[in-house]
């Protein structure tokens, strides 16, 4: 167990730990303002070059909103505890189809146990590397949709409960874990159709869900964890990786990229991430983290498998068992087609 104390002075350390309910308020509103201001673009300019980048970014935010539905989880998004859960449930999860305490309860035991054969999420690092056509694969199924199809399906499915219940009970069920989620989603419907613009609802809300959105999870999850070079060590079982202001924009919203530092101290907000990568760094602490240069970097050193020694796999979705009421990133085993020589 580190102490915080041993890696940071008490004045950085209450820096970095502070919560604030403006701050909290903002990382969820640029999010959404990201958001519609990407749809009016569109609706103003209607062509496929505002079509892909309100796609590309409103995908992002939609991962910005999963930040702070994480956030949230921790209890550190704001300083209120009511506001941090407000923010977390109604803003945050719900419009994505999440529910922050579902994923709290997954998410804390990743943290207990990262990277170790416990861990719920290992699942989204152990197979890297793999080669470059196997994640070609990936993030076709990704970026066409495929994915996200599966796990909202399987979502739906599981919120629907045993085919063989009554429909009332079945009902009822659905309602439970997926109320809130479909009336978040009328909401943000009734939004647009006032503004006579129904239709975004579907194109660039739920199109971005199934599509760009999965992308960047995919490929923020590889960065945080797939490779690292020690599993054991707090310092090198997680990645930092960095990026500009155009990759924040399209790729790491909410500071996603300091994930070193999150693993290191879990109770600091995301917005205080920076100024705790810069005290770490300023502390001399820099070597011992493991850090790359870029998302591109990450994604080579994932897709170093030989393409010789590729094998193609069936798609097979663990949601309709595990965490599909609170996480958005589900992750796919790839079955080995050694056995099943008609798998995709």
């Amino acid at each position: 167990m580190i102490n915080p104390l041993d890696l940071l002075t008490e004045q950085q350390l209450a820096e970095v730990k502070e919560r604030s309910d403006l701050k909290g308020i903002w990382v969820v509103a640029f999010s959404w303002m990201l958001i519609f201001g990407a749809m009016a673009m569109f609706a103003i300019w209607p062509n496929p070059l505002t079509f892909i980048a309100a796609v590309i970014i409103i995908g992002t935010r939609q991962l910005g909103l999963a930040i702070g539905m994480h956030d949230g989880a921790h209890g550190v998004l704001t300083k209120s505890p009511s506001l941090n859960m407000f923010l977390s449930q109604w803003l945050c999860a719900y419009p994505m189809l999440a529910e922050t305490m579902s994923y709290r309860r997954y998410h804390l035991t990743h943290h207990r146990n990262t990277q170790q054969e416990n861990d719920p999420d290992l699942i989204l690092s152990k197979p890297f590397p793999i080669t470059r056509k196997s994640f070609r694969r990936k993030f076709i199924r990704d970026i066409t949709g495929q994915t996200g199809y599966q796990q909202r399906k399987a979502q739906i499915l599981n919120a629907l409960g045993d085919p063989s219940l009554p429909w009332d009970k079945r009902i009822d069920r659905f309602a439970a874990k997926l109320g809130p989620a479909v009336f978040t989603n009328l909401v943000l419907f009734s939004i647009l159709a006032l503004a006579g613009q129904w239709y975004l609802y579907f194109l660039l809300w739920v199109l971005p869900m199934l599509t760009w959105h999965q992308a960047v999870t995919r490929i923020r999850n590889i960065a945080e964890h797939a490779m690292v070079p020690d599993d054991s060590d707090p310092f090198r079982n997680a990645r930092t990786t960095k990026a500009g202001w155009f990759m924040r924009l399209v790729m790491a919203p909410g500071y996603v990229n300091y994930h070193v530092e999150h693993h290191l101290f879990m109770w600091v907000p995301c917005y205080n991430l920076p100024k705790l990568h810069t005290y770490l760094l300023a502390n001399g602490h820099g070597d011992k983290m493991e850090i790359k240069d870029s998302y591109f970097d990450v994604i080579k050193m994932a897709t170093s498998r030989p393409d010789d020694e590729d094998r193609p796999g069936e798609m097979v979705h663990n949601a309709r068992t595990r965490r599909v009421s609170g996480i958005i990133s589900e992750g796919f085993d790839e079955v080995d087609t050694s056995a099943n020589p008609n798998a995709a």
